[in-house]
C-alpha cells in the first residue's frame, strides 16, 4: 500500500492561514504535499485570484493525513 504524495509549487491559502508571528504564517492542508523549501514560492488565496505575493517555505510537517507549513512573506502584492 502506497501514500498519497502532491507535488505543488504554488501556495493556495483559501484564507486559512494563521499568522504565528510577524511575517511568520502556519497553514494545515489536507493529505501530504510537498512544496519546495527556502525557495520563493507564489503565494494566492484561491487559483483563479491575483498573486498576493511570495513566500519562502520554512517548515513542512506531515502527521495524520494533514500537512502543516510555516512560510514567511517575502513580497507582498497588495496590503491588507
Amino acid at each position: 500500500m502506497g501514500m498519497g504524495l502532491e507535488l505543488n509549487t504554488l501556495l493556495v491559502t483559501k484564507g486559512k492561514e494563521i499568522r504565528v508571528d510577524d511575517n511568520l504564517f502556519q497553514l494545515e492542508k489536507e493529505g501530504y504535499r510537498l512544496y519546495p523549501i527556502h525557495t520563493p514560492i507564489e503565494v494566492k488565496t484561491t487559483k483563479k485570484s491575483p498573486s498576493r505575493g511570495y513566500a519562502k517555505i520554512e517548515k513542512i510537517q506531515w502527521h495524520e493525513d494533514k500537512t502543516t507549513i510555516f512560510y514567511q512573506l517575502i513580497s507582498l502584492n497588495t496590503t491588507n
